[in-house]
């Protein structure tokens, strides 16, 4: 199968999302910026998500860049990771409207750790596909980034309960580690 019709439903998925996620934010009532303050939480979840969302699709843009076929496999782990990042847009909105509390915010990590996994199981189908020599193969090597950003996603969730503040700038972090598209693919194409 050809890549161009899952590229063509992801990015539709993707498009969707987004919608989804500005649609949850509330009209201030009131014509100041003091209207502003109360929607301060959401505003702040509602761009975390964005660029979550963006990452997402930058990478997955990248990665399926380097596949030369789709299997069903491939297929699968698609399907299987939209459907994590299909609940950002929930636990967005559960987090925000409840000022980061701890348990919208572990679900919030939670839902970031399962999409990693998605993630990571649909370079793992995409890499099973085309070969241990492929370029997306060569381009990820052994993905410490990946790695590491799973290990602080579970870092985050269980700090969340006791100190929600320290599980959000983690999920920052993580955010600010994979803001600019993954290069060791980007590099591996142009050769």
């Amino acid at each position: 199968m050809g890549k161009g019709r899952l590229e063509a439903f992801s990015d539709g998925v993707f498009a969707i999302l987004i919608t989804i996620l500005v649609l949850e934010l509330k009209i201030p009532r009131g014509d100041d910026l003091h209207a502003l303050a109360p929607l301060a939480p959401t505003f702040l979840t509602y761009v975390l998500s964005f660029v979550n969302l963006g990452i997402y699709w930058n990478n997955h843009h990248h990665m399926l860049h380097a596949a030369s076929r789709i299997s069903g496999r491939t297929l699968w782990a698609n399907q299987h990771l939209l459907f994590w990042l299909s609940l950002v847009p929930f636990a967005t909105g559960w987090m925000g409207e409840n000022h980061f509390a701890p348990l919208p915010t572990a679900a919030y990590g939670t839902i970031l750790f399962a999409a990693g996994i998605g993630y990571l199981l649909l370079q793992r189908a995409i890499i099973a596909d085309q070969g241990s020599t492929s370029k997306l193969a060569t381009a990820i090597g052994k993905d410490a980034k990946g790695k590491i950003s799973l290990v602080l996603y579970i870092v985050a969730i269980a700090t969340a309960f006791f100190r929600q503040w320290i599980a959000d700038a983690i999920y920052v972090l993580v955010a600010l580690m994979w803001l600019i598209p993954d290069r060791r693919i980007e590099s591996v194409m142009r050769e």
